[in-house]
């Protein structure tokens, strides 16, 4: 694109400048205009689809489309004209024709953007009444539910699978008003080529997709008097909970949600961001061993789910790299069940072991044959943080008025290593602080690599460890990640650790995170977990004193027999999606 030149327009009687290579939605949002949108999605080509951002242009005989029309020199543009407003609100009208009527059944209540247009729009009476959608909803997968009766047809689901995440396991069916989303030839989303992720749901303006709901499962277990309900919860949930009860986001309630799941019911309470420590014991181990050894390089990360499911369908011959590691949330499920249970003489099968997780792609996760010792499930229900939100206000607890409580012992303790997990970058940043101690006996001079962090979708560093420069790459985002294992497919030899997480920012903007949030939102969250890292009084994983007195008690080492039992796995080729 050639250099910009600035162009001067008129919105509503308002002059201002735009760049040449602006739309007029960009122009005026800049300019503090709002413009409503459905298909509208920042950073990808506009499609121009579902007509809401249509504006009225002095001279043009009709309507244009905001998102997809360029702003130029004199320009005349009237975002909320009465022929305007009109034609919005028809085309809101039209959309609810067909719609459910079950506003107040929906999970997106409150939260629909359909339903807030219907209200900005002052949409009060049906001037059309259209046949009501009858399609059964898809619950098959065991990560999210697909329902059609509720899909506007924006397309935003499609093109965050398609063009984001590189899995395109759904798309635009039928034609004409048989139109419809879903995945190739109609099939159930568990026999597709969908890994769960759910960024589809968090692009998705209405509740045609929304996770599989654990919540009934979990309070049926706490109302079990034969049940000792245990929970762990991940990383960026204590920073990215307040939103979802509109508390001020950026702000760690770890201490306090603590408190609340107790109140809740709960018998236990442990942090995944102590198991997080774990993983970095057990794979920065297994790294140093690559490298001494000569084995398969670059290892890759293995504690993204949705990212394991998506090498396994599309670069199986990677899977040598891939990190024998469980998960975090696996890790701590295993020894929840093994060591917790010994040591407080409970059967490990009364346990019903809780995750609440950022990503949707955990609830798949938990289900694989693999993730079991003996026939009993390392975690037996997965809640996302929009399903804890729920919970939390069908109980009324307040997060802001609950004084905080620490975790239970052991498994309490966590350096803030393991917090940042929850950003893209945080597992490579956590990893090089106890890989460079492994191989040299001393911490880093600065435990601050700041080569690695921020949002962007790759990040690469080189960091010199007893004379071995070690070279390191971060993605973020599934299409990310193709980029980069094409390149080493294509010969690159200087990479020795590659970080993938499956959704763009990292677990903060994971699939089960609060729906409706932008770009600030998400880098409040960073923020937040760099800000804990910044304070904290471990910032290694090798440091801390209840990792070290696990292994000293139970583990004996990292990648002993007993590790390996437990805390490691291995994935194979998935032959047709399934």
């Amino acid at each position: 694109m050639g250099t910009s030149t600035t162009v001067n327009i008129v919105i509503n009687g308002r002059k201002i400048k735009a760049e040449s290579h602006e739309t007029i939605l960009a122009a005026a949002r800049r300019a503090g205009v709002s413009i409503p949108t459905l298909c509208y999605m920042e950073g990808l080509l506009p499609s121009g689809a579902c007509r809401i951002c249509v504006v009225e242009v002095e001279g043009m005989a009709n309507l244009v489309t905001s998102c997809s029309t360029m702003a130029a020199e004199g320009m005349k543009i009237q975002t909320h004209s009465a022929r305007v407003l009109e034609a919005r609100k028809i085309i809101v009208e039209l959309l609810l024709a067909s719609h459910p009527d079950d506003c107040l059944y929906c999970s997106s209540n409150g939260k629909c953007e359909l339903q807030k247009l219907a209200r900005d729009l002052n949409v009060v009476g049906r001037r059309f009444n259209g046949s009501k959608t009858r399609k059964k909803a898809d619950v098959s997968h065991p990560s999210l539910v697909r329902d059609p009766n509720k899909c506007i047809l924006c397309g935003r689901c499609v093109r965050v699978c398609e063009e984001i995440q590189t899995v395109a396991a759904i798309d635009f069916t039928n034609r004409g008003a048989k139109t419809m989303v879903s995945p190739a030839l109609n099939r159930g989303m568990n026999v597709s080529s969908c890994i769960g992720c759910g960024q589809c749901i968090v692009v998705c303006p209405t509740g045609a997709l929304v996770e599989q709901d654990a919540i009934a499962s979990v309070e049926a277990a706490i109302n079990d008097p034969d049940r000792i309900v245990m929970v762990q919860h991940a990383p960026s949930i204590s920073v990215s909970i307040g939103e979802e009860l509109g508390l001020p986001y950026g702000t760690d309630y770890c201490g306090a949600m603590t408190a609340a799941l107790r109140r809740m019911g709960f018998d236990r309470v442990f942090d995944t961001s102590f198991s997080a420590d774990l993983t970095i014991m057990e794979e920065g181990s297994e790294l140093v061993d690559r490298i001494k050894n000569n084995k398969p390089l670059p290892m890759l990360t293995s504690c993204s789910p949705g990212w394991i499911k998506f090498i396994e369908q599309y670069y199986p011959g990677f899977l040598p790299n891939v990190s024998t590691c469980k998960s975090p949330q696996q890790m701590m499920g295993a020894l929840i069940k093994s060591y917790y249970a010994e040591a407080n003489k409970i059967d490990p099968k009364k346990i019903f072991s809780v995750s609440i997780m950022p990503c949707t792609a955990k609830k798949f996760e938990a289900t694989r044959p693999e993730m079991a010792q003996d026939g009993i499930a390392d975690i037996d229900a997965v809640l996302t943080t929009r399903e804890l939100g729920v919970m939390l206000r069908k109980y009324g607890i307040d997060l802001a008025c609950l004084p905080p409580e620490l975790g239970d012992s052991p498994l309490k303790d966590r350096s803030s290593a393991g917090k940042i997990f929850g950003v893209t970058g945080g597992v490579m940043e956590a990893a090089l602080r106890s890989v460079y101690f492994l191989l040299t006996g001393k911490n880093m001079e600065n435990l601050n690599i700041k080569e690695v962090r921020d949002l962007k979708g790759i990040k690469e560093a080189k960091v010199q460890i007893n004379g071995l420069t070690v070279g390191v790459a971060v993605a973020s985002g599934l299409g990310n990640a193709r980029k980069l294992l094409d390149e080493v497919k294509e010969g690159r030899k200087d990479l020795h650790f590659i970080e993938i997480m499956t959704c763009p920012g990292g677990c903060i903007a994971g699939g089960g995170q609060p729906k409706g949030v932008n770009r600030e939102n998400v880098q409040a969250r960073m923020k937040a977990l760099y800000s804990i890292d910044g304070s904290d009084r471990i910032r290694t994983s090798h440091e801390n004193p209840e990792v070290l007195q696990l292994y000293k008690e139970f583990l004996v080492k990292p990648l002993g027999k007993k590790s390996h039992h437990l805390l490691h796995t291995s994935y194979a080729k998935r032959e047709d999606f399934i």
